[in-house]
């Protein structure tokens, strides 16, 4: 029958072992790491977003999501349609800025 004393000269020899196992895993950790190249990749930028929601194409123009929809249904800002999501290109973003630009340099002029 084992004691109290043997049970615990066991368990520390046990625990003895149990580190220098961890340790060596530990070792063998650090090589593997060390021979790995660095990740020298270049993350690449998101690409740009060609159709944005209302909302977003509001922001864009800075201007209230109202009237933008407003604009869109009127047919000033052109939009499509993906299922039920409407979503407007950013060139008709800029097709929209371009009419507003060319119609207040021509009323200027014509001042």
């Amino acid at each position: 029958m084992s004691t109290h004393a043997d049970q615990s000269v066991s368990r520390r020899t046990s625990d003895g072992n149990r580190a220098t196992e961890i340790a060596g895993l530990l070792t063998r950790l650090a090589v593997l790491m060390s021979e790995q190249p660095p990740n020298t990749e270049v993350p690449q930028p998101m690409p740009v977003r060609v159709l944005l929601t209302v909302e977003e194409a509001a922001e864009r123009l800075h201007i209230g999501k109202t009237k933008t929809y407003t604009l869109v249904k009127s047919g000033e800002i052109e939009s499509v349609l993906i299922g039920r999501l409407r979503r407007i290109h950013i060139d008709a973003i800029d097709a929209y800025t371009a009419r507003l630009i060319n119609q207040q340099t021509t009323t200027q002029k014509a001042a």
